[in-house]
């Protein structure tokens, strides 16, 4: 059972990214989460999303900027990424966890290894 990032990549300021995190099972029954990590800080909750949509939680610092949506049918989940900013360079990872608790790391169970965001110019 694995969870796979991709779409990270190097933007330039005010540019835009779209993020997959991808599952090789049935994702259509779990909350996902994604998430980043900079060194020497803790990890951030950026957006969540319930197993059918109807609960979403963004983090302060990228509501209205970034949009998290999934297509149960292709077990993708995917963090669109506008108006991107120095500070939101960091590794990104998606985790999943059978039920909806909140968009806090220890929410999640289950951990992709990430991809790595750069905005910069």
């Amino acid at each position: 059972l694995e969870l796979v990032e991709s779409g990270g990549g190097l933007v330039e300021p005010g540019g835009s990214l779209r993020l997959s995190c991808t599952a090789d099972y049935a994702l259509e029954d779990y909350a996902v989460g994604w998430f980043r990590q900079v060194p020497g800080k803790e990890r951030e909750g950026v957006a969540c999303i319930d197993s059918t949509g109807s609960t979403i939680d963004y983090g302060d610092s990228v509501k209205g900027r970034f949009t998290i949506s999934r297509d149960n049918a292709k077990s993708t989940v995917y963090l669109q990424m506008n108006g991107l900013k120095s500070e939101d360079t960091a590794v990104y990872v998606c985790a999943e966890d059978l039920f909806y608790s909140g968009c806090s790391p220890s929410d999640f169970s289950s951990w992709g290894q990430g991809t790595q965001v750069t905005v910069s110019s």
